[in-house]
């Protein structure tokens, strides 16, 4: 009796255990912005994909919208692992110790998307996304936003049309310091509350791709913007790296092609997005866009470049003349 009851018991403990074995591996993949934007419908792509290439292995639950954890939350649930997958903006690291991300923000760093790209998909950009691993945190891929143009309610074609103007900007030191190199006032405040600032005036202008200021309706509370492309606004797809690690082979080398393809389908859909926006922006008639001279461009150009030599000693000479040297940026021709 007692060997039976054993058998048993060896027998429902070897159910239990192939019917564990055959269970998904969920993957939580939070982030804080709506499923619309270009991460949210990035996030979805890579959830279908990673189901579809490991066959069910990996079941992807992606909350959008601070559903799970506020914006200042994301990083501390990853690395205790209570969420396994992010997409923050790069701006986070820089209070997280990682501060050669805060490069990113350098104004005119890039001029485009090719020259970015050559830095978020070569060597420079994987060698960044490897400082994360002492915190805990795998970096798998960066996803674009898109760059950044000036909003306010009155012209903006000289860099001098900015001083005294308080304008908002994301927390990141490297930013204080841009909008301080035209003469602005910088304002770090929370992303949820810039509309209701700029219709009340609290702040004067800010600084955004133009699918934000576009889908959080930001053109209809401000007169005037200038396409400056004056600096990048991008994210960083990160893993809790004991989770990532523990995975098995297979399934990891699954999931790293599946964020292979959501990468190339997220900045397709950022770029697409934002040209789009930005000729709903024009038709809306709400906000007058300008289009800057090359003459303009280089002016706003020269008065930001000190913010990369006042930068050195934070983010690191040698990565930013890496940086130089992969997208052919040369300060003598400013």
């Amino acid at each position: 009796m007692k060997l039976r009851t054993m058998l048993f018991s060896l027998a429902a403990l070897g159910f239990c255990a192939t019917a564990s074995a055959q269970a998904p591996i969920v993957i939580k993949f939070s982030h804080v912005v709506a499923a619309d934007t270009p991460k949210g419908k990035a996030s979805e792509f890579f959830k279908k994909r990673a189901e579809e290439l490991t066959k069910g292995k990996v079941k992807v639950e992606v909350y959008a919208n601070s559903a799970l954890y506020k914006d200042k939350e994301e990083l501390e649930a990853l690395q205790l692992g209570a969420v396994q997958m992010l997409a923050p903006s790069l701006a986070k690291f820089g209070p997280l110790g990682v501060r050669e991300f805060e490069a990113f923000d350098l104004p005119y760093i890039f001029d485009d998307y090719t020259e970015l790209h050559r830095v978020t998909q070569g060597p420079v950009g994987a060698g960044i996304l490897k400082k994360l691993e002492p915190k805990g945190i795998v970096g798998l891929a960066y996803w674009d936003n898109g760059f950044k143009s000036f909003s306010a309610n009155t012209p903006i074609h000289t860099p001098a049309d900015l001083k005294a103007k308080k304008l908002r900007i994301q927390s990141s030191k490297v930013l204080e310091e841009e909008i301080r190199s035209v003469g602005g006032l910088p304002q770090v405040m929370a992303f949820s509350e810039v509309y209701q600032a700029l219709q009340t005036g609290v702040v004067d202008g800010t600084e955004n791709p133009h699918s934000n200021m576009f889908t959080q309706k930001m053109h209809e509370v401000q007169k005037h913007m200038t396409v400056t492309d004056h600096g990048y606004l991008g994210y960083a797809v990160i893993a809790n790296k004991k989770f990532w690690d523990g995975l098995p082979v297979d399934v990891r080398g699954q999931l790293e092609q599946a964020m292979k393809d959501s990468t190339v389908y997220a900045n397709k859909i950022a770029q697409e997005e934002n040209d789009k926006s930005l000729e709903a922006i024009k038709k809306s008639g709400k906000t007058q866009v300008y289009m800057p001279t090359k003459e303009e461009k280089l002016a706003f150009k020269k008065a930001m470049f000190p913010v990369h030599q006042k930068m050195e000693g934070r983010i690191g000479k040698d990565l930013i003349q890496s940086i130089y040297k992969e997208t052919g940026f040369d300060p003598a021709k400013l």
